[in-house]
């Protein structure tokens, strides 16, 4: 299968609002460029006329080029060798491809949890700021002993960073095939035998599951429409932490939220994209 990767030519002040924007088009995967970003969905899902509408809407305000070329896999792999650097989260989390040298000493370093992601064609290097944000709130809770679910895994970096936490079982799944097969890839790089992939949706976990925490770096859109099913796989006092939304879309999350059941404990922002945690 084909990837179209779209180039986006763009001021840094529109990077992220597009992004977000080329998400609800079906875009799954990003990469910031010094020229602005490139955005990457299966030929199958492109829709050309849907992008220039897009274009369209924001070509009053900013100056914006575009350039669609159709991308084979091996070609995305090497684009993301190219491109892709270790991160740092807090000082104790440290994501790195398994082409990246671990430091003089073969360990960590000063991280607490080194993880290996391969990204292929999957979403959730850490890069991203609502990506980096979920792996620092996940920092603040106890994953000892846990259950946990993760919707829309993309690279399994959230499902990762909870099993070498403690969590006992890690149960995520994502739409995209090649998603799930990077997922299980990277579970294995890291050593996680306590993660199970899977293909599929929200309806598609079994209704009598129940889970301390879920993790749901999603849209918007599909959050405020599952939410209520998160919350109902939720073990008391559990705790669901989500991201993938602008901080002015925050209200409604929070606010669907409170309406099906939670508590709110902790926001955070980090360039007009925000995560939020609550618990049940």
């Amino acid at each position: 299968m084909n990837y179209i990767e779209l180039q986006l030519h763009v001021s840094p002040d529109y990077t992220d609002i597009l992004t977000a924007e080329l998400a609800e088009l079906g875009f799954d995967s990003f990469v910031e460029t010094d020229e602005g970003v490139n955005a990457y969905t299966s030929e199958a899902d492109f829709d050309e006329t849907a992008v220039q509408e897009l274009i369209a809407k924001y070509d009053s305000q900013t100056a914006i080029a575009y350039k669609v070329s159709s991308l084979e896999k091996r070609n995305w792999n090497a684009e993301w060798e190219r491109d892709y650097e270790p991160i740092e989260v807090a000082g104790q989390v440290r994501v790195r491809a398994s082409f990246h040298a671990l430091d003089g000493t073969g360990g960590p370093g000063p991280f607490r949890y080194d993880i290996v992601i391969d990204p292929k064609m999957s979403f959730g290097t850490g890069h991203h700021e609502t990506t980096a944000m979920m792996l620092e709130q996940q920092l603040d809770l106890d994953f000892t002993g846990k259950s946990v679910l993760d919707v829309g895994s993309g690279t399994g970096i959230l499902a990762i960073l909870a099993a070498k936490m403690g969590a006992k079982t890690v149960l995520a799944f994502d739409i995209e095939e090649w998603a799930v097969e990077n997922a299980r890839e990277n579970a294995d790089l890291n050593g996680c035998p306590q993660i199970t992939v899977f293909q599929g949706t929200i309806d598609d976990v079994d209704l009598e599951s129940r889970y301390d925490i879920v993790l749901a770096n999603i849209n918007r859109n599909v959050l405020l429409a599952e939410i209520p099913a998160y919350v109902s796989f939720l073990t008391e006092k559990g705790y669901l932490v989500v991201s993938g939304f602008y901080e002015h879309d925050a209200p409604d999350i929070q606010q669907k939220s409170i309406e099906s059941g939670l508590s709110f404990v902790k926001r955070m922002t980090n360039r007009e994209w925000t995560s939020l945690i609550f618990q049940k």
